[in-house]
């Protein structure tokens, strides 16, 4: 099985490099990311000029690892039309700084590199955990490759957009794995005016919801996260009750076994 691997925070985010670490025990990985942070590029394109595409050494034995001057989109467009035509078997992004939740999967550059994947007929994860100091990667590497393990034995179908959400705790203190909708959280949505500037100009900042009973309507993703539980939430999923959800709702029990296994050895 070979997995494409991108992200929005760039090519030396430690996330991302917690991925691949983990993703190389059970895959090929093929790593293309962007040379900076794209974060909040969403699934925006390169339309008018030309993407620069480098390859660059890794540490880790017979991987092959690209940069992009693009966006995260672009990373997983270029390697599947042009790098890999025919070949990528799964898309995962991320790891990403911080959730991505509720309205923030549309501007995502995490969750927007994945669906390009699923748009081109890949299965495809998006993974983030909820901080931004401090962040615990091994979970999150680990159920990623456990979900990546499914997909290749045929546990889950091929057409899945998973966005994947982990609270950031010690290992041993999340305490299990929903299958979830989108929130009505958003962090993007306070606007302050600069006030030094000769012409109008205005931020777009994080705001901190989180603790409004609002957004955390049971069954939600940030309702997950709140309770110290891993949210996945299937996106862009028409077949109902008897699709993807229940799908991963059978295996969640293995999952979350297997998961908490891995951690404690």
């Amino acid at each position: 099985m070979k997995v494409l691997v991108t992200n929005d925070d760039g090519i030396d985010a430690p996330g991302l490099w917690a991925l691949v670490r983990e993703l190389h025990r059970v895959a090929e990985v093929i790593v293309v990311a962007p040379k900076q942070e794209q974060s909040g590029r969403g699934s925006s394109i390169t339309l008018w000029q030309c993407i620069k595409v480098n390859k660059v050494e890794s540490e880790l034995s017979g991987l092959e690892v690209y940069t992009t001057e693009g966006t995260p989109a672009d990373c997983v467009i270029v390697s599947i039309r042009s790098l890999f035509p025919d070949s990528i078997d799964l898309v995962v992004s991320g790891i990403n700084n911080g959730p991505n939740i509720g309205h923030d999967v549309f501007v995502s550059g995490t969750v927007g590199a994945a669906l390009q994947g699923y748009l081109r007929g890949i299965p495809s994860l998006a993974v983030s955990v909820s901080a931004y100091e401090d962040l615990n990667f091994d979970a999150a590497a680990r159920l990623a490759a456990l979900l990546t393990a499914k997909i290749k034995n045929g546990d889950l179908p091929q057409d899945v957009f998973l966005n994947i959400n982990l609270p950031n705790l010690p290992q041993e203190k999340i305490l299990g794995i929903e299958i979830t909708r989108l929130s009505g959280q958003s962090y993007c949505d306070v606007v302050e005016k600069e006030e030094d500037c000769e012409e109008p100009c205005y931020h777009i900042k994080r705001n901190n919801k989180d603790k409004d009973p609002y957004y955390a309507t049971p069954g939600t993703d940030i309702w997950a996260l709140q309770l110290g539980k891993v949210s996945i939430t299937p996106l862009l999923d028409n077949s109902g009750d008897k699709g993807i959800k229940a799908d991963l709702q059978s295996l969640m029990s293995k999952i979350y076994g297997e998961l908490h296994d891995l951690l404690t050895k």
